[in-house]
């Protein structure tokens, strides 16, 4: 790491090696009594992408990002935010962490124009400005007069992204933004973090959902009981698992047969079903293949791995895959 190291705990302001907007070196939190909260975290979020933190409740995700805005202070370890002192960093940094308090009888561009009195970085007289263009942004502009208490629920989590985004961000941090969110709030705040991400802003996510973030993001790591069990690509992370092939027949024993003489491996019946690791077999040929032995074939897909199964493959344990 080319950054300049300092007293433990503290945030380091050399910049990120390899354009990276966030980094950790042996970031750890330790609280009163002995327990771990974070533990020697070493983490590497690129600039520009969409990256998702994943754990279980409890893995320590909330509380890194409250080390990562200065909210709570390391017990040891570094960590970079933009590359800049804590001080620079945080004008340039949007954050959501279990959502602002919003004022219920009051409008979204009010609750806008409160949020920003107390942020001691806005530029006062660009507030009206400010306010407009992050409501616009997030596509409340037409309910920009309307109560917050008449939001619905993906509303009032676009409100608190606006809020997030009143200043120019290059990092908007969120935590858990589509918690509690029904199906349509959860994409309208996918869509979003897309929208966000395309214009330049990397996007760093806390969340426990593995098949949310594997909708939404480019990165992700992995945690577990306030460690990092992995990191890297969606790409990456699903790759060092088998890609299968998955067979519906009222033919079990013929289809394993076929799936087996094409040279396929692990070939198993599960009820209804047979599986086998796909290769570098194509799909359609397998296909042909089984028909053409007389198995009659009801349904046939192609299982790639998920996170989910990185993380179980990892831990042996699974967690929320969709809420």
């Amino acid at each position: 790491m080319t950054a300049v190291m300092q007293e433990a705990g503290a945030p380091f302001g050399a910049a990120p090696p390899s354009g990276d907007a966030i980094v950790t070196e042996g970031l750890t939190k330790r609280f009163r009594g002995g327990q771990v909260a974070v533990d020697a975290l070493d983490l590497a979020v690129p600039r520009g992408s969409v990256f998702g933190f994943l754990g279980p409740n409890g893995s320590g995700k909330t509380t890194t990002i409250r080390m990562l805005l200065g909210l709570v202070a390391p017990t040891a370890g570094e960590y970079a935010v933009l590359g800049l002192p804590q001080a620079e960093a945080l004008p340039k940094v949007g954050a959501l962490v279990e959502g602002p308090a919003f004022y219920p009888y009051l409008s979204g561009t009010a609750n806008l124009m409160r949020f920003d009195a107390a942020d001691p970085y806005a530029v006062r007289g660009t507030v009206r400005r400010r306010v407009e263009e992050a409501l616009e942004r997030v596509g409340l502009s037409a309910a920009a007069g309307k109560r917050y208490r008449n939001y619905s629920l993906g509303m009032r989590q676009r409100l608190a992204i606006a809020a997030a985004l009143l200043g120019p961000r290059e990092l908007l941090i969120l935590d858990e933004p589509t918690n509690g969110l029904d199906p349509q709030g959860t994409r309208e705040v996918r869509a979003l973090v897309k929208e966000i991400a395309a214009d330049g802003t990397t996007v760093f996510v806390s969340s426990h959902l593995l098949a949310e973030v594997e909708q939404m993001c480019t990165h992700a790591a992995i945690m577990r009981a306030g460690r990092l069990v992995a990191q890297g690509t969606i790409a990456s992370l699903n790759g060092g698992l088998v890609t299968r092939i998955r067979v519906e027949t009222p033919d079990e024993p013929g289809a394993a047969r076929v799936l087996g003489s094409l040279g396929l491996a692990e070939v198993r019946i599960e009820g209804g079903q047979v599986l086998a690791e796909l290769g570098g077999h194509a799909p359609e040929q397998i296909n042909a293949a089984l028909v053409g032995e007389g198995v009659a074939v009801r349904g046939l897909a192609v299982v790639r791995p998920s996170l989910e199964d990185v993380f179980v493959g990892l831990t042996g344990e699974g967690f929320d895959v969709d809420g």
